[in-house]
């Protein structure tokens, strides 16, 4: 019987004898040094506030440990172009030395506590209230009893003290002890982190597929967009979070549900811009703005100057359709998504709307209803409010 080299190799190699710990402040300092960073093919930040509640809750109260960190060390020639966390920035390949991390699997949990670490303004409302025990998301500003966890888990051990001193001076000296605990056990709470070496990109995702077998993955989609970083354009920086960030202005943040469609929709939005400046105004009855129309493959081949025009095409159009909703008060009628990409479509093929127009386009937001259209009677919707 023949026996391939290839079982007897594997057998001999035990990559569990490549894990080892390494504290919260310890990834922190490195993830501000840029020393760990995220591989190009990584989606954008996906947990909402509550998500990063429940961690903080698990790393204080947790009976066991959170589960391991998988990351990449590159210790040879660096084979994925590697980003920044929270910021996306690129990292210079001679900026990237032998000790350099990469994180495969753990970007929420690790950007999660950084932003505690920076006191990023994404946390200013999350506290612990020492007198319930508890992490908590707040409105207005901390009681007496709330710190904030951007002050707790600062990088600056003074952070606190200065905060307790002007906050709360006459419950310092019962406040700080208890804080301090606090504070070192998590800047002291050890990571369980899973080592693989000079993993290629396909390697990569294969492990980070397998960890995620029963969670989100990087669709196809998120991991072709992510790749033009590499030519200066950053998908979420340049085009989703804007897209997302006008709507949420408005009012409408209710309407992305779940978080796939924090790329999905703004993706099928680009639609008739690509229309109206790649194929000169013509439309396809499958180019509607509806997430099983978007057309990923077909925008991601364009150059990025193309790519960034059919950005602000929509995004400009996103701005009239906010501004037409506002103005004519049909914010109770905008219940699904669906009114917004169409509009914005409508927009990006007509630049101009005189007083008819808009009289008639009000009219086709109170009385379209989406509830129960197929995705052919939602192409031929579109096709129907282009011609108005």
């Amino acid at each position: 019987m023949k026996i391939n080299k290839k079982i007897e190799v594997a057998a001999e190699f035990n990559p569990t004898k490549k894990s080892h710990q390494m504290s919260i402040f310890e990834m922190c300092k490195k993830i501000k040094e840029n020393k760990i960073t995220l591989p190009l093919y990584q989606r954008d930040l996906s947990w909402t506030l509550q998500k990063a509640v429940d961690l903080f809750q698990y790393q204080l109260f947790g009976k066991a440990p959170v589960a391991p960190i998988s990351m990449n060390q590159i210790s040879e020639r660096n084979l994925v172009p590697q980003i920044s966390f929270l910021y996306r920035n690129l990292i210079e390949d001679e900026n990237i030395e032998a000790d350099h991390q990469s994180v495969v699997d753990g970007q929420q949990r690790l950007s999660t506590n950084f932003k505690a670490y920076i006191d990023h303004e994404d946390f200013k409302n999350i506290v612990l209230d020492v007198s319930k025990a508890t992490f908590k998301i707040i409105e207005g500003a901390p009681t007496e009893n709330q710190i904030p966890v951007g002050i707790l888990l600062n990088e600056k051990d003074e952070k606190l003290s200065l905060y307790l001193q002007k906050k709360n001076a006459e419950n310092f000296s019962t406040l700080f002890p208890v804080l301090v605990q606090v504070r070192s056990k998590i800047k002291n709470y050890n990571y369980t982190i899973n080592i693989a070496e000079n993993l290629n990109e396909d390697e990569q995702i294969k492990w980070f597929e397998v960890l995620n077998n029963a969670g989100s993955r990087v669709t196809a989609l998120q991991m072709a967009f992510a790749k033009l970083k590499i030519h200066g354009l950053d998908i979420y920086l340049d085009y989703t979070y804007p897209f997302k960030d006008k709507i949420c202005d408005y009012g409408f943040e209710a309407l992305f549900s779940p978080h796939t469609t924090n790329v999905s929709y703004p993706i099928a939005a680009l639609n008739p811009a690509y229309e109206v400046l790649i194929k000169n105004s013509v439309h396809s009855n499958n180019y509607a703005p509806i997430p099983s129309d978007t057309r990923e493959d077909i925008l991601t081949k364009l150059s990025p100057e193309e790519l960034r025009e059919i950005f602000k095409v929509t995004l400009d159009s996103l701005d009239k359709t906010l501004s037409f909703i506002e103005a004519n008060e049909l914010q109770e009628s905008i219940e699904r998504i669906d009114y917004i990409l169409y509009l914005i479509g409508y927009f990006g093929y007509h630049k101009n709307l005189d007083s008819e127009k808009e009289l008639e386009l009000v009219e086709w937001v109170r009385n379209t209803d989406f509830g129960n259209m197929g995705n052919t009677a939602r192409r031929d919707e579109f096709t129907k409010l282009l011609n108005l």
